[in-house]
């Protein structure tokens, strides 16, 4: 999983092996969805062959929106199903638009926006006993977590890890999320 943000000059957040071009591309394709959506009301149409190849390749993104560092849309995909530059977009446009939780994003907070864009590598299952295996196994700053234990589930994205830096704080958080109580676990519970 690496992260984007609209803020390139900062390496910490820099997408490791992704050219600067590319990246780039990605940020102002994300805002350009959003600008069309306040005008339009509809995500900016893509076609993936005017972009370089590696733009083209399928890829699940999740686009996360803060103003002023506060959380103002976050919407993705774990699953890739469209193009890189396709999925930015779309997802760029809902996370202003369609995040239940946030009114639709409006002209006036377009210029301070941050966009933040991370592109999830596949999910891996990891096969834990317990919680202590499970927060040994767990790389601060680095994994992304999905927790699932039907019909709850519930994401944290790479950069969650900046506000909840310790494991035990992280996967707490990531429970109470899932609407799971903060110590829960469970026989059925399992985790990529």
């Amino acid at each position: 999983m690496t992260d984007l943000r609209s803020s390139l000059s900062n390496p910490s957040h820099d997408a490791p092996g992704r050219p600067p071009e590319e990246r780039e591309i990605l940020l102002r394709m994300a805002r350009d969805s959003i600008r069309h959506g306040v005008e339009t009301g509809s995500a900016l149409d893509v076609d993936p062959a005017e972009y370089p190849e590696a733009l083209q390749a399928q890829s699940a993104t999740f686009v996360t929106l803060e103003i002023d560092g506060a959380l103002r849309g976050c919407i993705g995909v774990l699953e890739a199903r469209r193009a890189l530059v396709e999925d930015v977009a779309q997802n760029a446009f809902a996370a202003a638009f369609r995040d239940p939780r946030f009114p639709p994003v409006s002209q006036e907070e377009l210029d301070g926006l941050e966009i933040h864009i991370s592109i999830l590598s596949e999910a891996v299952p990891l096969e834990v006993e317990d919680e202590d295996h499970l927060l040994r196994e767990l790389r601060p700053g680095t994994d992304g977590l999905i927790l699932e234990d039907t019909p709850s589930h519930a994401l944290f994205l790479p950069q969650v890890w900046e506000s909840l830096p310790e494991p035990l704080d992280f996967l707490t958080h990531l429970r109470m999320k899932a609407g799971l109580p903060a110590h829960h676990f469970s026989d059925t519970i399992r985790f990529w």
